[in-house]
């Protein structure tokens, strides 16, 4: 499917439209989808997206500017429609292949009439499927409507486009939207913005690369054991526990953090026997060694850098040692601002005080794991990082809602949900 997005600009012009056009390029591409990008300020930034500038497509090109100015005082110059008939021309080869066109707020918003006409044209003359992705009605802002008179061009944005699909970001803008228009709400589909939690979190190329090789970010939880895999970190109940929560959290997911301990030759038989027992667990794919995760055939040995990362990502510490000097990972995760399931031990009363879930390291794994899962119940925090996770990540927004939403306006899928 071939998409073409247009805008007043594009990337990397820094906005929260400019974000979207960049989110949903770069991830359209990713799934085999055709993009381009037509704006009036921007540049490339993907090397698989073509970037079209049209200067005069731009709202703050002198041109525009100065028809603005006269559409402002009411008056329809000239030079509106030379300008129009412009972009029409400009826009139309490049619109021809085209199987859906996104075009960001010129439909609603009056910040290039010209370019609002021009589409108008293009979509009566069926040169490809529009798509109206609506942030902004000008008829409804106090700030705007002063510069807005009755007629041709400004009715244009205050009048449904016949055969044009209208989106918006919030069920707000579509009430909003659909009193502006004149149609039902039903016909205006919500499609969020998101959030990036690779970019957010500032996590490194190491971590990225863990991210999509584990597939982590539907982890739920994401349990940390920072520990070097010998016998008294005691990683058997820590696996234990994981198969105990798999019945409440399908995701619930183990990340064991070090390599075998250098010193003793009986570490590396102990990892075997941790591989035998999460096999035989049913939890090879929810628990994992990272040290077996590096590029290539290469051990990982996880950096203080990647460590910071997983931190920050992970839901909760499990940290189930047998012995401790003192345990460092308590304290990390205290600044990490991460639950704390640590063993009964006296290091671990010492450094976390009364503010750590604390269980006996030879207990039952069955009742650490409802330990957990009753505290994520009423944890509000992890609750709303979850409700983030699952459904405002800019990848979980494109399967659910962006390419449905394209392969119903293109015929290539349903035409109701």
């Amino acid at each position: 499917m071939n998409v073409s997005i247009v805008h007043y600009a594009g990337p990397p012009i820094v906005g929260g439209v400019e974000s979207t056009i960049y989110h949903h390029a770069r991830l359209l591409v990713g799934a085999g989808f055709q993009v381009q990008v037509i704006a009036g300020r921007g540049e490339p930034f993907h090397p698989r997206v073509p970037f079209h500038l049209i200067p005069e497509a731009d709202s703050r090109h002198p041109e525009v500017l100065e028809v603005g100015a006269a559409l402002a005082r009411g008056e329809v110059p000239p030079a509106f429609y030379t300008l129009r008939d412009r972009l029409v021309d400009r826009l139309r080869p490049l619109l021809a292949e085209s199987d859906a066109c996104i075009v960001h707020n010129a439909v609603t918003l009056h910040k290039n009439l010209p370019l609002t006409g021009a589409l108008r044209i293009l979509s009566d003359g069926a040169v490809t499927r529009f798509v109206a992705w609506c942030h902004d009605f000008a008829w409804q802002d106090a700030l705007y409507t002063p510069d807005l008179h009755p007629g041709y061009p400004w009715d244009l944005l205050r009048t449904p486009w016949p055969g044009v699909r209208y989106v918006v970001v919030s069920a707000d803008r579509r009430g909003r939207l659909a009193a502006l228009l004149g149609i039902p709400e039903e016909t205006i589909r919500v499609v969020h913005p998101g959030v990036d939690v690779v970019e957010f979190l500032k996590l490194g190329s190491g971590t990225r690369r863990l991210v999509e090789e584990l597939d982590l970010l539907p982890a739920d939880p994401l349990m940390l054991l920072p520990a070097r895999i010998t016998r008294r970190k005691n990683i058997e109940f820590a696996i234990r526990v994981t198969a105990a929560l798999v019945p409440h959290k399908p995701w619930a997911t183990l990340l064991v953090t070090g390599p075998p301990g250098p010193h003793n030759p009986a570490n590396v038989a102990y990892l075997q026997s941790l591989r035998d027992l999460r096999e035989g667990l049913g939890v090879a794919d929810r628990v994992h060694f990272l040290y077996e995760h590096g590029p290539g055939d290469e051990p990982l040995y996880v950096t203080d850098e990647m460590m910071a990362d997983l931190y920050r990502l992970s839901d909760l510490l499990l940290f189930p040692s047998r012995r401790e000097g003192f345990g460092i990972p308590v304290l990390e995760a205290g600044l990490a601002r991460l639950p704390i399931f640590a063993a009964d031990i006296p290091p671990v009363r010492e450094s976390a005080g009364p503010f750590a879930h604390r269980f006996d390291p030879e207990g039952d794994p069955h009742a650490v794991a409802r330990a957990i899962a009753d505290h994520l119940a009423s944890d509000t925090a992890y609750r709303m990082r979850r409700r983030v996770l699952d459904r405002f990540t800019w990848r979980a927004i494109l399967q659910r809602d962006l390419i449905p939403l394209l392969k119903e306006v293109t015929g290539n899928g349903p035409t109701d949900r």
